[in-house]
């Protein structure tokens, strides 16, 4: 299997991973680029994401599939939980839980996830995160629940 290496995780903190992604001196992971979104800023606990909605992101019935917005709170939340990471300390996402308040449609424009860590214990992380137009109108708001991984050896050995 190919691997993309994107940073040194057993090396480097979740923040500085992630503000290089940010500054450009290191990739947005294959995933942002498939989708079209980006990370644009980061803080401890914070993570923003934008996203320029067009048609190449529709659904059969000309709206944009709800699969972006989960993509974006899932992402927006779970590298809010990294900022906060030491190195060697990875995650995944447990459960990710999406409400809907609208529907984005071709013609939204750019859209804004920001998620925010509400906890944090030794092994399970809980974050939120909210999607929003350019005008503020919420469209879609959720919460992650995330597995934090102590050993990054098995990511990067595949074993």
């Amino acid at each position: 299997m190919n691997r993309v290496a994107l940073a040194d995780p057993a090396r480097m903190a979740g923040i500085d991973i992630l503000q290089g992604i940010v500054e450009g001196s290191l990739p947005h992971p294959t995933m942002a680029h498939t989708l079209g979104f980006r990370l644009t800023a980061v803080g401890p606990g914070m993570a923003r994401f934008e996203c320029s909605i067009g048609p190449h992101l529709l659904n059969p019935f000309g709206t944009v599939h709800g699969g972006v917005a989960l993509s974006l709170i899932d992402s927006a939340a779970g590298c809010a939980v990294h900022s906060a990471l030491s190195p060697g300390i990875g995650y995944t996402s447990i459960e990710t839980k999406v409400n809907y308040t609208r529907a984005l449609r071709h013609d939204s424009g750019l859209v804004t996830a920001i998620g925010l860590v509400l906890s944090r214990g030794k092994r399970i992380a809980t974050a939120e995160a909210k999607l929003r137009t350019a005008d503020g109108e919420l469209v879609a708001h959720g919460t992650s629940t995330i597995l934090l991984l102590p050993n990054l050896e098995w990511a990067v050995t595949g074993g």
